[in-house]
């Protein structure tokens, strides 16, 4: 949703003391992680101009959103380990330059089958960059104070690009064409890789990695998000081969010495509780922005670049919340922000019921705000939470898991939300957001079994 849930990124690099000028690692590392997740969002309110130019129904608008998620959330599980690997540096360079040429694919295909191939290409390059970026940030800043506030900067990166990823989205398709959302990560890509020029190679780690683990875990999530999309008949053979698919991967990582997940995690509490959460929020919000983009468009006629500016007041908050709340988890324990963030933002989503062709602009936008304000609230929270309560030599696989976890649930929620669209886009709505309110109360109150400040 914001950059703070992929600040502790699936990856434990050693600093480097060959560093001297730490800035360009920095600069290229925030960049990366900008591109990433400005691509995460910038999509959405371009999808009825892709869907009308490349002649394609709601499924594949999905695929077009899906396509990127899915192929990011499920490399997420191994992709630190590939960076260890291979030196945190090298898998960055290779990554971007695969999601530069990616990117130009996107722009320049010809038909859907392209698109969603290069898509799926885009997500595997940001998988490799994200961990290695994070790397190359706590390499290039030996003093943990330093490199404290380095992350934060990198962290930033990510949340301004989730902030104008829609306003930019909505500008380039108005102004020019929804290709031009992938050609404008050419130059950027590229000015990432000139300033990797200038950063010291990256040491290689020895990592396991699990890929029978990987290969199944990928099988099941595509499947079940196919089923979801696609429905009749195939529906069924997908739901079965997710399945099958599901329990091999549970039964290879209950025999693996080294799982790519590992399953005691669930044991403890807070990891059981913040998974469940930060998915329900990743549902809400990623869910809500895709819903919305069609509705705006769709029923209210409004432009791209209008709808995206409808965004703006949303997005525009999430730094601030999102410094607020590690502010007030700080004072009062962790529990507080993540239990009354939820709370929020589930108001927020019933408010959002009242939202009808007839409601005006202005109130349609301000009706977003809440669920902003109570997800960015509740998320910083709750990932650190979750990183105090398992081991330090877990924590990368943790906040690796996290995220994977909530990527996949805001693919699914496209998914499902997207295939009630395509019958009815104000019933698609109305149930989507009431689905997005349970999850998130049901979370809510599990989220009261967090320990207190005290109990941390």
């Amino acid at each position: 949703m914001s950059s703070p849930d992929l600040a502790e990124a699936p990856v434990a690099a050693a600093p480097s003391p060959a560093r001297t000028s730490p800035g360009p690692a920095l600069a290229a590392a925030m960049l990366g992680f900008a591109l990433i997740t400005l691509d995460t969002s910038v999509v959405n309110v371009a999808l009825p101009a892709i869907g009308a130019d490349l002649r394609t129904g709601m499924s594949g608008l999905q695929w077009v959103v899906d396509a990127y998620t899915l192929a990011f959330a499920a490399l997420l599980l191994s992709s630190g380990a590939l960076a260890d690997r291979v030196g945190a540096s090298r898998a960055y360079g290779i990554g971007s330059v695969a999601f530069v040429l990616a990117s130009a694919a996107c722009g320049l295909a010809p038909g859907l089958p392209a698109l969603l191939a290069a898509r799926a290409v885009q997500g595997v390059a940001a998988a490799v960059m994200l961990p290695a970026s994070l790397a190359l940030v706590r390499e290039a800043y030996g003093d943990p104070v330093r490199r404290a506030r380095a992350v934060s900067l990198w962290a930033a990166g990510g949340t301004v690009a989730v902030a104008l990823g829609p306003v930019a989205g909505g500008a380039l398709t108005t102004a020019w064409s929804w290709r031009g959302i992938f050609f404008v990560n050419l130059p950027l890509g590229l000015l990432a890789l000139a300033l990797l020029s200038r950063v010291a190679r990256s040491q290689r780690r020895p990592a396991p990695l699990d890929l029978p683990g990987q290969l199944t875990a990928m099988a099941a999530l595509g499947a079940l998000t196919f089923a979801a999309i696609e429905g009749g008949t195939e529906a069924w053979w997908a739901l079965a081969l997710a399945g099958v698919s599901f329990a091999a991967f549970l039964l290879i990582e209950t025999r693996r010495r080294h799982p790519v997940v590992p399953l005691g995690l669930f044991r403890n509490r807070t990891v059981a509780v913040a998974v469940a959460a930060g998915s329900a929020n990743s549902v809400a919000f990623y869910g809500m922005l895709f819903v919305f983009s069609l509705f705006f468009q769709q029923v209210l006629g409004l432009s791209a670049l209008a709808a995206g500016l409808m965004f703006l007041p949303m997005t525009g908050l999430l730094a601030g919340v999102n410094i607020l709340s590690a502010r007030v988890a700080a004072r009062y324990g962790a529990r507080l922000p993540i239990v009354l963030g939820q709370a929020v933002a589930v108001a927020g989503l019933l408010g959002l019921l009242t939202v009808d062709a007839h409601t005006s602009r202005v109130a349609q936008a301000l009706l977003l705000v809440p669920l902003a304000l109570g997800a960015g609230f509740s998320l910083p929270p709750l990932i650190a939470s979750m990183m105090e309560a398992v081991p330090a030599d877990r924590a990368g696989t943790a906040a690796g898991l996290l995220n994977a976890v909530r990527q996949t649930a805001g693919a699914l929620a496209i998914a499902v939300f997207g295939s009630l669209a395509a019958a009815s886009m104000e019933s698609a709505l109305r149930t989507s957001l009431l689905i997005s309110a349970a999850l998130l109360a049901l979370t809510t109150l599990l989220s009261l079994r967090l320990p207190g400040r005290r109990g941390r």
